[in-house]
Parts: structure tokens; C-alpha cells; sequence
């Protein structure tokens, strides 16, 4: 089996510690890298001090929400443009403070709102030359938990990628919802391989540990890997108990017996 590297996403996982001492348990758990969502109120010297002691390098982040209850992002919203390149400068100037690697760069729900989708790309245009060498990510969202998200595709995600025309912008492939959405995860992946900037895993349908449900991830993720992807998996999954409890599925893909 192909060596496979796993990182911690630190906003589902060991949400009971503040994010510096989050950073230190998924180094001790064997993770090889962390990714967050919202690290905003957390001095970034801290999570920076937290990643130097550790050699774990954190991933990436996404971008702000937005301030009212039913925000889930900004950045495709025709009315809120300034708010959204605000969140994007929020983003992109923290990663640089911690070294992170990417930013993922929230849609929003404006799923069929006249102007969503030249807002949305006009945005990323923005983010992309914010960024510098970092990448700004897109994450295909299923419409069962957010529903009018106004990125739910890998086609669709693609096809913006392409019209925007910036080498940093890239796919964030979560087989959770890709699965949800429009199954065929392989051949999808290996379809988009091209412009895919990071993979994350759940179970599905419960978006538990990724040891049960409808993916065969100890079949899926060597595939991947076959097809060509050498970076790290992020393991993006609401534990059924505690983050610590429910590590045994990534032991069983570092042991000699699978190495």
C-alpha cells in the first residue's frame, strides 16, 4: 500500500482544546499535518509557536462565515462583496502569519441568485492575487446540509477554475460530499486530478470516523494515490465519541502490516 499521510482538521477534531494544544495532540496522535476552519480568535503567534514545536504544518483554513446566523460564506453573494474581500483579506493575511499553505474561500448560499456566479469569480480572482503563493481553494458543498450553497459540484468547480485562470486556484475534493452528491468518487477524482488542491475524507452517510458507511476508504484512498495523489488527506469527520476513541482507523493505515 502507498504511503498515506493524514492530516487533522482541527475544527471538528479535539474541539475541546483550545487550537494550540489541538495542534500538540494531533502530533502525539501520529497525524502528519493539521487544517482548521475559523482560527480567528486565537493569537496566530500562538498557533504559529504551537506548529513550530510540533514540524506539523497547518494546511490550510477556510474564510470567515459572515456575521449573520445564516451565513455559511460570502464570497458568491452580489450584495456583500465588501464583506467578502474583507474575509478574504482576514483569511489569507492570518495564513501568512502561520504559514499556512491555503485558504478555502467560502461560497455562500446564493444558489440560482441572478450575478452569483460573476460575483463568485471576481472574488477568487481577487483572493487568487491576495494570495501570492498560497492556494485559494473551492469546496463542492452538498445541498443536504447546506442547502442553496452555490458550489455543489466538481464539474461546476472546475469549470470556474478554468474561466477565472489563476494557477493557485484549486478543488478542495471532500469525498463526503462528492459522495452525497454524485457518487463515482474515482473516476471523479481522477477526472479533476489536474486542478485538485487538497482531499478530505468522512464516513457517509454520518460523517463519522471513515471506518464505516457507503466508502470503502481502504480501498478508495491507495487508488487515489495510484492515480497520482501524493498529498496529505484531510480527516474532516465529527468523531461518534471522542476525537482520542475513535483514532483507530488511521492506526491501521500506519501499521507495518499496511505500510
Amino acid at each position: 500500500m502507498p504511503t498515506i499521510r493524514f492530516s487533522a482538521n482541527l475544527g471538528f477534531l479535539w474541539q475541546e482544546l483550545a487550537l494550540p494544544d489541538a495542534i500538540r495532540r494531533a502530533r502525539d496522535a501520529g497525524f502528519d499535518a493539521v487544517e482548521c476552519h475559523f482560527p480567528y480568535a486565537v493569537d496566530p503567534a500562538a498557533v504559529k509557536a504551537a506548529l513550530d514545536e510540533t514540524g506539523l504544518k497547518m494546511l490550510g483554513l477556510n474564510t470567515s462565515r459572515g456575521d449573520r446566523e445564516s451565513d455559511f460564506g460570502l464570497a458568491a453573494l452580489p450584495d456583500r462583496v465588501e464583506e467578502a474581500r474583507a474575509a478574504i483579506d482576514q483569511a489569507v493575511d492570518y495564513a501568512r502569519a502561520i504559514g499556512a499553505g491555503a485558504v478555502h474561500v467560502m461560497a455562500g448560499k446564493s444558489h440560482g441568485v441572478d450575478g452569483a456566479q460573476a460575483t463568485f469569480e471576481a472574488n477568487l480572482a481577487y483572493a487568487c492575487e491576495a494570495a501570492g503563493d498560497m492556494t485559494i481553494l473551492i469546496e463542492p458543498i452538498n445541498q443536504r446540509d447546506a442547502p442553496g450553497y452555490f458550489l455543489s459540484y466538481q464539474a461546476q468547480a472546475a469549470e470556474i477554475i478554468a474561466r477565472v485562470g489563476k494557477p493557485n486556484l484549486k478543488i478542495m475534493f471532500d469525498c463526503y460530499h462528492a459522495q452525497i452528491m454524485e457518487g463515482d468518487l474515482l473516476k471523479r477524482f481522477e477526472q479533476h486530478l489536474p486542478v485538485i488542491g487538497h482531499l478530505q475524507i468522512a464516513a457517509v452517510p454520518s460523517r463519522g470516523e471513515p471506518d464505516e458507511g457507503e466508502i470503502a476508504y481502504d480501498r478508495l484512498l491507495p487508488a487515489m494515490a495510484d492515480l497520482g495523489w501524493d498529498g496529505h488527506v484531510g480527516a474532516e469527520y465529527r468523531p461518534r465519541t471522542t476525537t482520542d476513541a475513535g483514532l483507530g482507523w488511521m492506526t491501521a493505515y500506519k501499521s507495518p502490516a499496511r505500510s
